[in-house]
């Protein structure tokens, strides 16, 4: 498959047990089923409350982004690493002016007075003033419900589905409020307990730095008395030192091209790293790297809470900045710190800080969707406005969070997907953790009829890392009693490393020959009721790396961190180290690099045994060649950056 057909293959004979579906009996969306927690209440909202009723119309030239990516970071391509300016982006993708003319002209058919329609600046958004519940009704054939949330009491407001022209439809992503649950929970009182959410089989709404987010690393509890420096322990206990005997990773300080390098990670308030406990980290480990920052950026009122102390508060955030300063010191990564201490910002949060137009054509800066400001439920919150492309995105960018697919919708993932694919054109490597539960959800938890279900079979694809734009990174370890010259399995201590395919994406042509060669020699022994098994779909992770008991400097002492949010910084870092050595002579940065990685699966260590259960399963199986458990393999810097600097 040609990646110009990536977005072309019929989404809804991918989506075989999702409680989202594509159109269906004159439906633009619909929804089967509404996620767990949510209620609908007794009473009917009044017909007179007003909707903030937004439309995302459908951007140009969508059919052509993954053939110009393909262009851009395809080895065998002419034009591999000319990479696109943010203005050549936006005059690409803007929507048409016949979709904008057909939606408008529909809307003045309905009775909308034309003074009531605003079109965004990108063309992306048509926002109609005054909107009541009883006007959207009859606009989108849909009937509203107020759900309120058991644990938090949170009101939201939504539709089973909506219906459009046929006219109409072509020319419209999505509509907001509808069928979307991407909705910003209070935070939970701040005690550090955890909450035991598989037995309730009820994970929070979508809150990605909270503490009891699934995507933070699984943080031993207890100070570490004895740091093992000798590497005749790695299989105990990985260090620096360690990760530098596995993949071949040169000394920190060697790097020739610092200014015009750059590096990001990026959190989620309330995660904060803790100044001391860098320095704690560097003074054992590089003593030369005391003292140093990461460059703040922070986004809708970011910064380091200094009252948000603890392993659920600090873990995260210290693990990635201390492994990723601790490989490309002397360069600064920047740190992205999304959100106030009361709101924990989304993906779209970020990719509104990065990227202007995406606040006003991507669905950012949306109430349904999105931490919104000023905090007006927190008066010491930020009181700003959304900040909207206040900053640049880095070469790298180092993301150890996610959703799982079945939060969200389909239509939703896929619009914010092909912002990871602008990203991409313009030489942006992004590189998202998969998560550490094996096939099941990030909390452990399977699904049924697309619900979190725990006594549910089918397994539980995670996002971002599904995007066939963006790089999956899984976990792997060494073996019990192994040393640094063993062979790295998928890791099956304390976490399983996520892995599997995608309900919502199709198979991208640069991992075609890979998913196919893995279904021909080693077919997992599961049926359709448990996973998309069609060979049509996304698989991952795409790379792996060690994600096992990192030594991690937290709340002023040492202790053990593990999780694909160990793994994610640590490729992330590689990948930092090989644009240095391109930059350096000329060159410039890899950007999207899976179609270099499965073009040359060689220059990765491949990982051949170990598993990621699940779901009543012993899950997929690391097998010889792409496997849905540790992907191509775990990183070769001596091999990677030998075969990039072959590129152009």
């Amino acid at each position: 498959m040609r990646a110009s057909t990536l977005f072309t293959v019929a989404l809804a004979a991918l989506l075989p047990s999702s409680a989202l579906a594509l159109p269906s009996h004159g439906h633009h969306e619909a929804r089967h089923a509404h996620p767990t927690g949510w209620r609908p209440h007794h009473k009917a909202p009044h017909p007179s409350l007003p909707i903030p009723l937004r439309i995302a119309l459908k951007q140009s030239n969508l059919d052509l982004g993954a053939s110009e990516l393909e262009k851009v970071s395809d080895p065998a391509s002419p034009e591999y690493g000319q990479h696109w300016t943010p203005a050549q982006i936006a005059d690409f993708f803007a929507p048409a002016q016949d979709s904008v003319d057909a939606v408008v002209a529909w809307l003045a058919g309905e009775g909308v007075d034309a003074a009531r329609i605003t079109l965004s600046a990108s063309k992306g958004w048509l926002s109609v003033a005054n909107t009541t519940v009883q006007e959207a009704e009859r606009l989108l054939g849909a009937k509203y419900s107020v759900f309120t949330h058991a644990e938090s009491g949170t009101a939201h407001l939504a539709c089973d589905a909506y219906t459009l022209p046929a006219h109409v439809s072509p020319h419209v992503d999505f509509i907001t409020p509808t069928i979307h649950y991407d909705v910003q929970q209070p935070p939970p009182q701040r005690t550090g307990a955890k909450r035991d959410l598989q037995k309730r089989g009820m994970p929070p709404a979508a809150q990605l730095g909270l503490p009891d987010s699934a995507s933070l690393p699984k943080m031993d509890l207890g100070g570490l008395f004895n740091i093992y420096e000798e590497l005749t322990h790695c299989d105990e206990q990985i260090t620096p030192v360690c990760l530098r005997a596995l993949y071949g990773i040169p000394p920190a300080g060697l790097q020739l091209a610092t200014s015009k390098n750059s590096l990001g990670v990026v959190e989620f308030a309330p995660q904060a790293y803790l100044p001391g406990d860098l320095d704690l980290f560097f003074e054992k480990f590089l003593p030369s790297a005391v003292g140093d920052r990461p460059q703040l950026d922070g986004v809708d009122g970011g910064w380091l809470d200094p009252a948000s102390v603890g392993l659920q508060f600090n873990g995260e955030s210290d693990l990635d900045l201390e492994y990723t300063m601790g490989f490309v010191h002397p360069l600064k990564p920047v740190l992205y710190q999304i959100g106030d201490s009361f709101l924990s910002g989304s993906f779209n949060n970020f990719l509104d800080a990065i990227d202007a137009s995406y606040c006003t054509y991507e669905g950012g800066d949306d109430p349904t969707q999105d931490s919104i400001y000023p905090d007006t439920a927190n008066p010491s919150g930020y009181q700003g406005t959304n900040q909207c492309g206040a900053f640049s995105a880095t070469n790298v960018m180092s993301i150890s969070y996610s959703y799982d697919e079945i939060m969200l919708s389909p239509f939703y993932e896929q619009r914010q997907c092909n912002e990871y694919m602008k990203l991409g054109l313009q030489g942006v490597t992004l590189l998202f953790s998969t998560g550490d539960s094996g096939v099941a959800s990030g909390y452990g938890i399977c699904s049924t009829d697309g619900q979190y279900d725990p006594n549910g079979i089918r397994f539980v694809p995670s996002f971002p890392a599904t995007c066939p734009y963006v790089t999956g990174v899984g976990a792997t370890q060494i073996p019990e009693g192994g040393s640094v010259l063993s062979r790295e399995v998928a890791v099956e201590t304390k976490i399983f490393s996520s892995g599997g395919f995608s309900d919502v994406f199709p198979l991208p042509s640069y991992q075609a020959s890979a998913v196919q060669s893995y279904y021909k020699k080693y077919a997992p022994p599961y049926t359709s009721a448990q996973y998309n098994n069609s060979q049509m779909v996304r698989g991952f992770p795409d790379i792996s790396a060690n994600g096992l008991n990192f030594v991690v400097a937290a709340d002023g002492n040492f202790t053990l961190g593990s999780g694909t949010s160990a793994s994610t910084p640590v490729v992330a870092s590689v990948f930092t180290l090989i644009n240095d050595v391109r930059l350096a002579i000329g060159k410039k940065p890899v950007g999207f690099v899976n179609p270099a990685l499965y073009a040359a699966p060689w220059i990765l260590n491949d990982i051949v045994s170990g598993s990621n259960p699940g779901c009543g399963t012993d899950g997929f199986e690391a097998v010889p060649g792409w496997d849905p458990v540790t992907g191509l393999g775990t990183p070769n810097f001596p091999l990677m950056s030998a075969y990039f600097l072959t590129l152009p």
